[in-house]
């Protein structure tokens, strides 16, 4: 899912091939999170958890936390926020918290539907061993 960096308060002006989270000095990481570098125990973000926003940015807010909220208009996985966004996953972790605790956005982790008719998985086992 692409989407243009205007679209999204971007970051211009960066080099492409730059590492994602590597351009940014500490300094503006910690300013972004408060200091804090792991979110608070038992949050529910992982690679994975989809995010979906439960209302739109409103002025004043932090710019990243706007942007995390256009992001996740429609689910989106922590590691592509991140991707997008430019940002370790980690301090990624971190603003979603944030969201998540104003109620601001709501995550879920994807449905798994579990296969477990015998026949299909002995169809599957025997497909494996033929290549």
């Amino acid at each position: 899912m692409s989407r243009p960096a205007e679209q999204l308060g971007g970051q211009q002006g960066r080099q492409p091939g730059n590492r994602p989270g590597r351009d940014d000095s500490p300094d503006r990481l910690y300013t972004l999170t408060g200091g804090r570098s792991r979110s608070a125990p038992g949050n529910p973000f992982d690679l994975v958890t989809l995010v979906v926003a439960e209302s739109g940015p409103v002025p004043g807010m932090q710019s990243e936390h706007a942007a995390i909220l256009r992001l996740t208009e429609r689910p989106t996985a922590v590691v592509e926020l991140a991707a997008v966004l430019r940002l370790p996953v980690s301090i990624t972790k971190v603003l979603l918290a944030d969201l998540l605790a104003a109620g601001r956005v709501s995550a879920r982790h994807p449905r798994r539907t579990a296969v477990t008719d015998p026949d299909i998985l002995e169809q599957v086992l025997v497909g494996l061993r033929n290549l």
